[in-house]
């Protein structure tokens, strides 16, 4: 509206400048895009190292989901003899890494009967609901709700080994072994929890035998494992400590199986 009224002869301009900042216009003429650039160097330097950071923090503690469904027929075969059968494993327990993108990365579960898998572990606890709710309609006990009273019941064993394992991995002075492969060496309980629940429907008193091997073997496993895994991540290693933690481990899988695999209505025996 200025620039018409402007070009009418007589008629006066208003002025273009404002009344100039007693300390000077600091982000005007040559050094506005000195600052501005140097900002926004800045700038750029610590959303790029954050997101860098939290990038390599995802991957560390969290890793590509999708790595542990690479799965087929022979490697879940391979695995569950290994989960139900850890003595009899002969071959190495250490996982197997190639050069990917200038750095080492493991082999995915295709390839490697030792990597963990999230495959196995949720068809497993589903098949433990499934035996589980199958066991309390045999006795009669079955409603809708029983099923999201053992789901639940299911989710809270699973969370307390997995806390048992990344607290013990803390107290060695590591927690850096990503999230899910903690998960899904928890999970391989609920492989042995089903056989024994099949077991228990086809004779009841089969629980006595089936829950201690099933434990027992569990324990073999995760003190394998976990060998594996506490010497590749702690940096500090205390040799009688950490003898003292594995077998904590392996015994604890007695009460916890035993409770997951005793089948009520009861958050206790």
């Amino acid at each position: 509206m200025y620039d018409n009224l402007g070009a009418q002869s007589g008629m006066p301009r208003p002025p273009v400048n404002p009344q100039a900042s007693p300390f000077g216009n600091a982000f005007s003429g040559g050094s506005s895009g000195f600052i501005r650039s140097g900002l926004g160097a800045y700038g750029e330097k610590i959303l790029g190292s954050s997101s860098e950071y939290v990038q390599s923090n995802i991957s560390r503690y969290f890793s590509d989901p999708q790595y542990y469904f690479q799965v087929n027929d022979q490697y879940v075969r391979n695995k569950l003899k290994v989960v139900l059968f850890p003595f009899l494993h002969r071959g190495h327990w250490t996982r197997i890494t190639e050069p990917v993108g200038g750095r080492l990365s493991y082999k995915p579960p295709i390839y490697d009967i030792n990597a963990p898998d999230l495959y196995i572990p949720f068809m497993a606890f589903g098949t433990y609901v499934v035996l589980a709710g199958l066991s309390l309609g045999l006795q009669g006990r079955f409603t809708p709700e029983v099923l999201n009273w053992l789901f639940i019941k299911g989710l809270v064993g699973w969370f307390l080994q997995v806390s048992l394992l990344k607290m013990t991995l803390l107290s060695l002075g590591s927690g850096e072994a990503p999230l899910l492969d903690i998960v899904s060496y928890s999970g391989y309980a609920f492989t042995g929890l089903s056989i024994a629940l099949l077991g228990t429907i086809i004779w009841s008193h089969s629980y006595y035998f089936l829950m201690p091997w099933t434990s027992l073997c569990m324990g073999i496993f995760l003190v394998k494992t976990m060998k594996r895994v506490l010497f590749a991540e702690v940096r500090t290693y205390d040799s009688s400590r950490h003898h003292y933690l594995l077998l904590f481990i392996a015994l604890a899988q007695f009460p916890l199986l035993f409770w997951l695999g005793k089948i009520s209505l009861n958050w206790f025996f």
